[in-house]
């Protein structure tokens, strides 16, 4: 990779773009990408994306902007983040696709509250199925050859790993998404595959977490991470990211944590 670009001539695809990580991601990823590069923008709300490709727009580095106003749990929505990109210009060096987005769901409820299968089905088709299905595409899309590397970095969580009571839709949700990337990668041993756990964000989610998680001892614990200053900004956890894809050290696969790096 160059040491002036970091990527070269790329096509990147951020999902959950609008706002939190998928923001900061997008400001710091953008001056790593060289002239004739695309950027390709997907949350819910248009109005922030259109937002944050206007401050993207300000350096004129020949980076192309794009923005996908599509709802992911949805196929329509997976289907539109796949139209923008097939018109993308193949004469790339790198392929980098972000599976950020997700949700935290309802973590004011536990296990045995959880009846109605519809609303478990909803959450996982934004947190589980809409992230298999887009990664799907878009290797279809931008298939393998000889001069491409393709990077997908999947936004994991130490709940990917450890239980945390009263979280059972993201824990599960996180889970599922680390085993599917983990099976990627050995099915696909040309791709770079990245399982990355952001450590404790000071962002929207955070805040919903202690303020509505069910258990007594985890909404205290976060309380106290926020009260103390020991929650991670976006931009010092995605420093580690960037400094972790361009090193290109990492196991195809890996589950990568902040506080491990």
């Amino acid at each position: 990779m160059s040491a002036v670009s970091g990527f070269g001539k790329t096509l990147a695809i951020i999902t959950g773009a609008s706002k939190g990580f998928g923001r900061a991601l997008a400001l710091s990823i953008a001056p790593r990408l060289a002239a004739g590069s695309a950027l390709i923008l997907a949350a819910r709300s248009d109005d922030k994306l259109q937002e944050l490709k206007a401050e993207l727009s300000r350096s004129e580095s020949g980076l192309t902007v794009r923005c996908v106003a599509a709802d992911l749990r949805c196929q329509a929505g997976v289907d539109r983040v796949i139209t923008e990109i097939r018109d993308i210009d193949p004469d790339i060096d790198h392929l980098l696709l972000f599976n950020n987005a997700a949700s935290l769901g309802d973590v004011s409820r536990y296990c045995r509250d959880f009846t109605n299968v519809d609303e478990v089905n909803l959450y996982l088709s934004l947190n589980v199925s809409s992230a298999l299905c887009l990664t799907a595409g878009v290797l279809r899309t931008v298939p393998r050859r000889a001069s491409l590397r393709r990077v997908i970095v999947n936004v994991s969580s130490l709940c990917a790993l450890q239980p945390f009571p009263s979280w059972v839709l993201y824990c599960s949700g996180k889970a599922a998404r680390d085993m599917m990337f983990r099976v990627l990668a050995e099915e696909e041993p040309d791709l770079r595959v990245l399982n990355y756990a952001p450590g404790p964000l000071d962002t929207d989610m955070q805040l919903q977490a202690r303020s509505s998680s069910a258990d007594d001892a985890l909404r205290n614990s976060f309380s106290v991470m926020h009260t103390q200053g020991q929650l991670l900004t976006c931009d010092q956890s995605i420093s580690k990211l960037m400094k972790v894809l361009v090193e290109d050290k990492y196991p195809s696969g890996a589950h990568l944590d902040f506080y491990d790096l």
